[in-house]
């Protein structure tokens, strides 16, 4: 039996490199963007990248014209990916995510590996793809019973775990999530965003299952009231359903959300206005950013046109949380790093 460490190191390995060989068998291209960013690397919350210096100055880089510009540590490569999708169709990524994460806890990192896809399909596809890939993962395991066992630090209870997971992964909307939500919690409202604790508590509810909740409210609709959930900018609102979007989240059980997923805007107009009249861009601007943030990926999108399309970013410590049956994040990957742990 190997000591903790090394079995660790030993399952987010074979992890990784299971989930990457099932997408190059679905025929997706890896792709290698950038680390160093502009505003176009960040997810959601501007307020959590880390800004990057050179020779003590954080605006070190300069554009053509000399102006000197911040950049920052990427948080994902999802528009670099996209870039790509019109010429090749699907590709990926694997690489670090860096979040400027306030909390010292058992469930966040400030650097985690991520596993991102793009690919020209619709939502019905993505969520496919998403299931298949956890699914593959799980196989790899189940298949070296063995090794599992004795190498990578799972328990016999783990592989019955992985063992049980359905044909079909349960779903819910978020609107029923919080109808759901209401018996366990009366406090909770429509808009609020889904807390940790409400995750386990959906997640109990459907079997102690991974589970999708599917159609978050479209940040660009006018709900009539302010609300907490708040989502990226480019996610294609749901046309059987006004006010939602066509995104999904992957809540596993001893996780939580581990996979953020949409079919993505893909018009060009449509998306500038969503991005300018975002929560992020208004964030971007407090600090000085401009739409000259995006300006390779606009320019991209008219000089080659898009296509529908969809995509997802796999939280790589959060499935070995999830694989290991663990509450505690920093014992499921081989370097932990939080803003209490720099080595």
């Amino acid at each position: 039996m190997t000591n903790q460490k090394t079995a660790v190191a030993r399952l987010e390995a074979v992890a990784t490199r299971a989930g990457q060989e099932y997408l190059e068998k679905e025929g997706f291209v890896q792709l290698f963007p950038p680390r160093l960013v502009r505003a176009s690397g960040a997810c959601e919350n501007i307020d959590t990248l880390f800004s990057v210096s050179g020779n003590g100055q954080n605006r070190w880089w300069q554009d053509a014209a000399g102006n000197l510009l911040p950049a920052y540590l990427a948080q994902t490569g999802q528009l670099y990916l996209e870039a790509f999708v019109p010429s090749l169709k699907k590709v990926y990524c694997i690489g670090p995510s860096f979040r400027a994460e306030p909390k010292i806890d058992n469930r966040h990192l400030t650097e985690f590996t991520m596993t991102e896809i793009e690919f020209a399909g619709d939502f019905e596809d993505l969520l496919r793809y998403i299931e298949n890939y956890l699914k593959a993962i799980a196989r790899q395991l189940i298949d070296h019973e063995s090794l599992a066992l004795n190498d990578w630090g799972l328990t016999p209870a783990d592989l019955t775990r992985l063992r049980s997971l359905p044909l079909a992964l349960p779903r819910t909307t978020y609107d029923e999530a919080i109808t759901i939500l209401k018996n366990y919690d009366p406090q909770i409202a429509w808009g609020d965003d889904i807390s940790t604790e409400h995750e386990k508590m959906l997640i109990k509810h459907f079997g102690n299952q991974p589970l999708f909740i599917t159609r978050y409210p479209d940040p660009s609709w006018n709900h009539g009231q302010e609300i907490e959930v708040e989502k990226f900018f480019n996610m294609i609102p749901d046309p059987q359903n006004p006010g939602r979007v066509l995104s999904t989240d992957l809540i596993l059980p001893f996780a939580g959300e581990a996979v953020g997923a949409a079919a993505r805007i893909y018009d060009l107009e449509t998306l500038k206005q969503r991005l300018t009249n975002s929560r992020m861009f208004k964030r971007l601007q407090e600090k000085g950013g401009t739409l000259d943030d995006f300006a390779w990926y606009i320019a991209n999108l008219e000089n080659t046109g898009s296509l529908p399309h969809a995509g997802c970013g796999f939280g790589m410590s959060r499935i070995l949380q999830w694989l290991r049956a663990s509450n505690n994040i920093t014992e499921c990957v081989t370097f932990p790093a939080n803003r209490g742990n720099l080595i």
